[in-house]
Protein backbone atom coordinates (compact mmCIF):
# COMPACT_ATOMS: atom_id res chain seq x y z
CA UNK A 1 0.00 0.00 0.00
CA UNK A 2 1.38 3.19 -1.21
CA UNK A 3 2.01 6.33 1.65
CA UNK A 4 -1.27 8.07 0.19
CA UNK A 5 -3.58 5.06 0.21
CA UNK A 6 -2.45 4.28 3.72
CA UNK A 7 -3.43 8.34 4.57
CA UNK A 8 -6.43 7.98 2.93
CA UNK A 9 -7.66 4.44 4.46
CA UNK A 10 -6.53 5.60 7.90
CA UNK A 11 -8.37 8.99 7.54
CA UNK A 12 -12.11 6.71 6.45
CA UNK A 13 -11.62 4.61 8.95
CA UNK A 14 -11.90 7.32 11.37
CA UNK A 15 -14.61 9.07 9.36
CA UNK A 16 -16.37 5.54 9.51
CA UNK A 17 -15.67 4.62 13.01
CA UNK A 18 -15.89 8.27 14.70
CA UNK A 19 -17.52 10.94 12.78
CA UNK A 20 -20.02 8.47 11.15
CA UNK A 21 -20.02 5.60 13.70
CA UNK A 22 -20.60 8.11 16.71
CA UNK A 23 -23.10 10.22 14.84
CA UNK A 24 -21.17 13.09 15.24
CA UNK A 25 -21.81 14.94 12.17
CA UNK A 26 -25.53 13.43 10.65
CA UNK A 27 -24.47 14.72 7.41
CA UNK A 28 -21.17 12.40 6.62
CA UNK A 29 -23.02 9.06 6.01
CA UNK A 30 -24.43 10.24 3.14
CA UNK A 31 -21.93 11.69 1.23
CA UNK A 32 -19.94 8.93 2.55
CA UNK A 33 -22.18 6.47 0.99
CA UNK A 34 -22.64 7.60 -1.98
CA UNK A 35 -18.86 7.96 -2.72
CA UNK A 36 -18.85 11.82 -2.77
CA UNK A 37 -15.97 12.71 -0.59
CA UNK A 38 -12.58 13.28 -2.32
CA UNK A 39 -9.74 12.77 -0.19
CA UNK A 40 -6.68 14.41 -1.27
CA UNK A 41 -3.05 13.79 0.18
CA UNK A 42 -0.84 16.82 0.17
CA UNK A 43 2.88 16.25 0.03
CA UNK A 44 3.74 19.62 0.86
CA UNK A 45 6.19 20.94 3.85
CA UNK A 46 5.61 23.96 4.05
CA UNK A 47 2.70 26.41 4.62
CA UNK A 48 3.43 27.64 1.44
CA UNK A 49 3.15 24.38 -0.50
CA UNK A 50 -0.03 23.56 1.29
CA UNK A 51 -1.89 27.01 0.47
CA UNK A 52 -0.77 26.46 -3.15
CA UNK A 53 -3.08 22.62 -2.57
CA UNK A 54 -5.56 24.71 -0.84
CA UNK A 55 -6.11 26.94 -3.70
CA UNK A 56 -6.08 24.07 -6.24
CA UNK A 57 -8.60 22.23 -4.30
CA UNK A 58 -10.81 24.87 -3.33
CA UNK A 59 -11.44 25.84 -7.49
CA UNK A 60 -11.32 22.02 -8.09
CA UNK A 61 -14.58 21.64 -5.80
CA UNK A 62 -16.15 24.94 -6.81
CA UNK A 63 -15.74 23.36 -10.39
CA UNK A 64 -16.82 20.07 -9.61
CA UNK A 65 -20.11 18.57 -9.98
CA UNK A 66 -21.67 17.76 -6.79
CA UNK A 67 -23.44 14.81 -7.41
CA UNK A 68 -19.60 13.65 -8.02
CA UNK A 69 -17.97 15.48 -5.54
CA UNK A 70 -19.72 16.96 -2.97
CA UNK A 71 -16.55 17.68 -0.36
CA UNK A 72 -13.07 17.77 -0.02
CA UNK A 73 -11.03 16.03 2.72
CA UNK A 74 -7.51 17.91 2.02
CA UNK A 75 -5.12 15.57 4.20
CA UNK A 76 -1.43 16.94 4.73
CA UNK A 77 0.47 14.78 7.20
CA UNK A 78 4.04 16.77 6.58
CA UNK A 79 2.93 20.41 7.18
CA UNK A 80 1.51 22.16 10.69
CA UNK A 81 1.38 19.14 12.92
CA UNK A 82 1.47 21.71 16.19
CA UNK A 83 -1.95 22.22 16.78
CA UNK A 84 -1.68 26.01 17.52
CA UNK A 85 0.39 26.38 13.83
CA UNK A 86 -2.41 24.76 12.50
CA UNK A 87 -4.72 26.98 14.06
CA UNK A 88 -3.45 29.83 13.06
CA UNK A 89 -3.61 28.86 9.31
CA UNK A 90 -7.32 28.65 9.37
CA UNK A 91 -6.81 32.10 8.89
CA UNK A 92 -5.09 31.98 5.67
CA UNK A 93 -7.34 29.06 4.66
CA UNK A 94 -9.97 31.95 4.89
CA UNK A 95 -8.23 34.48 3.68
CA UNK A 96 -7.65 31.94 0.23
CA UNK A 97 -11.33 31.25 0.23
CA UNK A 98 -11.91 35.44 0.11
CA UNK A 99 -9.22 35.34 -2.58
CA UNK A 100 -10.95 33.39 -5.24
CA UNK A 101 -13.91 35.21 -4.44
CA UNK A 102 -15.96 31.91 -3.02
CA UNK A 103 -16.99 33.47 0.26
CA UNK A 104 -20.79 32.10 0.41
CA UNK A 105 -19.80 29.38 -1.56
CA UNK A 106 -17.26 27.16 0.32
CA UNK A 107 -16.45 27.10 3.58
CA UNK A 108 -13.54 25.51 5.45
CA UNK A 109 -14.00 23.17 8.53
CA UNK A 110 -10.98 21.72 11.02
CA UNK A 111 -9.64 18.52 11.69
CA UNK A 112 -5.98 17.44 13.66
CA UNK A 113 -4.65 14.81 15.96
CA UNK A 114 -4.58 17.66 18.89
CA UNK A 115 -7.16 19.42 18.14
CA UNK A 116 -8.36 21.85 21.02
CA UNK A 117 -11.44 23.68 21.55
CA UNK A 118 -10.84 27.36 22.98
CA UNK A 119 -11.27 27.35 26.78
CA UNK A 120 -10.90 23.37 27.61
CA UNK A 121 -7.74 21.34 28.20
CA UNK A 122 -5.81 19.10 25.86
CA UNK A 123 -6.92 16.15 27.13
CA UNK A 124 -10.25 17.14 27.57
CA UNK A 125 -12.85 14.51 25.50
CA UNK A 126 -15.04 17.05 23.88
CA UNK A 127 -11.86 17.98 21.55
CA UNK A 128 -11.82 14.43 20.33
CA UNK A 129 -15.03 15.65 18.05
CA UNK A 130 -12.34 17.34 16.01
CA UNK A 131 -9.20 14.78 16.14
CA UNK A 132 -8.65 13.11 13.01
CA UNK A 133 -5.56 11.25 12.39
CA UNK A 134 -3.87 13.55 10.55
CA UNK A 135 -3.69 17.48 9.98
CA UNK A 136 -7.03 18.50 7.70
CA UNK A 137 -9.01 20.86 5.88
CA UNK A 138 -12.19 19.84 4.76
CA UNK A 139 -13.80 22.02 2.26
CA UNK A 140 -17.75 22.13 1.94
CA UNK A 141 -20.17 23.87 -0.05
CA UNK A 142 -22.14 26.09 1.81
CA UNK A 143 -25.44 25.22 -0.54
CA UNK A 144 -24.43 21.62 0.94
CA UNK A 145 -24.29 22.80 4.38
CA UNK A 146 -27.23 24.94 4.27
CA UNK A 147 -29.50 21.95 3.16
CA UNK A 148 -28.30 19.34 5.36
CA UNK A 149 -28.62 22.04 8.58
CA UNK A 150 -32.63 23.01 7.23
CA UNK A 151 -33.33 19.11 7.10
CA UNK A 152 -32.06 18.14 10.34
CA UNK A 153 -34.24 19.26 13.14
CA UNK A 154 -32.18 20.69 15.81
CA UNK A 155 -28.52 21.40 14.09
CA UNK A 156 -27.47 23.75 16.50
CA UNK A 157 -27.46 21.52 18.99
CA UNK A 158 -24.97 18.96 17.40
CA UNK A 159 -21.94 20.25 19.48
CA UNK A 160 -23.63 19.74 22.56
CA UNK A 161 -24.78 16.07 21.27
CA UNK A 162 -21.50 15.36 20.75
CA UNK A 163 -20.08 16.36 24.06
CA UNK A 164 -22.58 14.48 25.54
CA UNK A 165 -22.00 11.10 23.59
CA UNK A 166 -18.04 11.86 23.66
CA UNK A 167 -18.39 12.13 27.49
CA UNK A 168 -20.39 8.80 27.56
CA UNK A 169 -18.06 7.15 25.64
CA UNK A 170 -15.17 8.28 27.37
CA UNK A 171 -11.55 7.83 26.68
CA UNK A 172 -11.77 4.11 27.03
CA UNK A 173 -14.27 3.87 24.35
CA UNK A 174 -12.65 6.09 22.09
CA UNK A 175 -9.55 4.10 22.57
CA UNK A 176 -11.44 0.77 21.93
CA UNK A 177 -13.01 2.25 18.42
CA UNK A 178 -9.69 1.76 17.05
CA UNK A 179 -8.84 -1.72 18.24
CA UNK A 180 -8.73 -3.89 15.21
CA UNK A 181 -11.70 -6.49 15.54
CA UNK A 182 -10.84 -10.27 16.29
Amino acid sequence: MTAHASIITATERWLEQAVIGLNLCPFAKAVHVKKQIRYVVSDAISEEGLLADLLHELESLYDADPEQVETTLLIHPHVLSDFLDYNDFLEIADAAVSELDLDGEIQVASFHPDYQFAGSSPGDIENFSNRAPFPTLHLLRESSVAKAVAAFPDAANIFERNIDTLRALGKTGWKALWLDPQ
